[in-house]
């Protein structure tokens, strides 16, 4: 009868009995010789190189010759020795060991696996700059749509977190003399408009929302009245009803003003009634000017007169004064009607300094003989609607009658200049008539009226788009005077 099985006996303990013993591994007989006479050869690789190398050495040297680059050095082993396994290249091959091979011994664990492949420093820096480029983009683009929104929306942005500058200046700023100008029948939103102008307020609806917040609904005396720069709201009302302020005989005319604006402006700085300045300009060549009007030569100034002087030498005195800037400019005497007619132009169209140059090489160029055939006429918008009386109308858009009226300024309807000025340029566009800047622009438009930004191009294709971009700021603007 066959003994019982002891509970503690372990069914793996023969399995285990079989695995090789890896102190065993450490030195292998190399034959029967060797291993009764209990020499061994070391087993590992490194160990059986240098004991190769150690039997091979001559106990002198000779010299041996370079190797072949196609034919790797021999390495000679004792008689009998088994040959060392050969170096294998681990980076890209792939073992064929099995788990039998693992517990037989045949096989360690440095032949499974594949071993990774070294870094690809190229691929790394390659890939850390197109990170970088990617960052840096992103940060491009919230930065750009930051500024975006800050720019659209700015007003709204400081109203909600409370960072509204202050509309006004601060008490104790003012400083200087300004001279502005209260037109009859003026109320509190275009004296306002007129204060910011002048620098006398920090914004162009400080003193209008002043009035209102306060309740004040003052009447307002045309004149010229004396006030200072940088002045709180407060101050400029006080200013603007103290009788003290107003300049006697005294007017201030833009530049840009025609001959009607300008008569106005004389009769109420001076109290003398318009009708008599009227009568003045009847007659252009008693004043030595070759024009039928004297539209362009009453220069656009501030002009305070003596008392007693009549209106016929005030308007000698501003024609005067037109005649020392085009000597100034070097205008030939011959030229001086032509050059007018230019500058009067410019100074409607234009809005900086340096867009004055370029209008006015805008109109030479479609002056051009050659350009004028392609083009045919100047186009000029604010000669349409002096020639047909809607220059003063609130809008800068010109009306299809105006483009079509047969006047002698229009000069949609005529070829070449309008038949005389259209206003009364100042020395920067009589300036810029008689220089011109350099370029080959024959279109510009205004793009912006709130910032006066204007663009000129040199085709029809690239004019058509700015004006589309009018079209549609004034679609976002409809209260902006288009």
């Amino acid at each position: 009868m066959p003994d019982s099985p002891s509970p503690f006996d372990d069914p793996f303990a023969d399995l285990f009995g079989k695995l090789p013993d890896p102190r065993a591994r450490e030195r292998r007989p190399v034959d029967e010789g060797q291993a009764s006479s209990g020499s061994a050869t070391p087993l590992s690789r490194r160990a059986a190189r240098e004991a190769a190398a150690a039997s091979a050495a001559p106990s002198d040297p000779a010299p041996v010759a370079a190797p072949r680059a196609s034919a790797p050095p021999q390495v000679a082993f004792p008689t009998g020795a088994a040959a060392p396994e050969p170096l294998r290249t681990p980076a890209r091959s792939v073992a064929t060991a099995t788990l039998d091979d693992l517990f037989t011994g045949a096989q360690t664990t440095d032949h499974l696996g594949e071993l990774p492949p070294p870094p690809d420093r190229r691929k790394r820096r390659i890939g850390g700059w197109i990170a970088l480029a990617v960052v840096l983009v992103l940060l491009g683009g919230m930065a750009a749509g930051g500024l975006w929104v800050w720019n659209t929306y700015e007003d709204k942005i400081r109203e909600f977190m409370g960072w509204e500058e202050p509309k006004d200046f601060e008490a104790g700023m003012a400083n200087g003399e300004v001279l502005v100008t209260i037109e009859d029948g003026d109320t509190g939103s275009p004296i306002s408009q007129r204060l910011y102008d002048s620098g006398v307020t920090k914004t162009s609806d400080a003193f209008y929302d002043y009035l209102i917040d306060t309740g004040q609904n003052p009447t307002f005396q045309p004149g010229a009245y004396a006030l200072q720069y940088q002045m709180t709201s407060e101050a400029a009302l006080e200013a603007l009803l103290n009788p003290a302020n107003k300049r006697e005989n005294t007017a201030q005319i833009p530049e840009g003003f025609t001959v009607d604006g300008t008569l106005e402006r004389l009769a109420e700085g001076t109290g003398i009634p318009l009708e008599e300045f009227q009568s003045a300009v009847a007659d252009p060549a008693a004043y030595g000017v070759p024009a039928s009007t004297l539209e362009g030569w009453l220069f656009p100034a501030t002009y305070t007169f003596d008392p007693g002087v009549t209106p016929t030498q005030m308007i000698q005195t501003m024609v005067d004064r037109t005649v020392q800037s085009l000597d100034t400019a070097g205008v030939p005497v011959e030229d001086r009607e032509r050059i007018l007619t230019v500058a009067s132009i410019i100074q409607r169209e234009a809005r900086f300094e340096d867009d004055f140059y370029k209008v006015s090489r805008v109109i030479e160029n479609r002056l051009d003989p050659e350009n004028q055939e392609t083009f045919g006429k100047l186009q000029m918008d604010s000669t349409a609607q002096y020639g047909y009386g809607e220059m003063h109308d609130g809008t800068v858009s010109t009306s299809q009658e105006a483009l079509d009226d047969p006047n002698p300024w229009n000069t949609y309807y005529n070829t070449g200049l309008p038949i005389g000025p259209i206003a009364n340029p100042g020395d920067l566009a009589i300036d810029a008539a008689m220089h011109p800047a350099d370029g080959d622009w024959l279109y510009f438009v205004t793009v912006n009226l709130n910032t006066g930004e204007t663009v000129f191009t040199t085709n029809i294709d690239d004019h058509n788009a700015a004006v589309a971009q009018w079209q549609a700021w004034c679609t976002d603007n409809p209260d902006a005077g288009c």
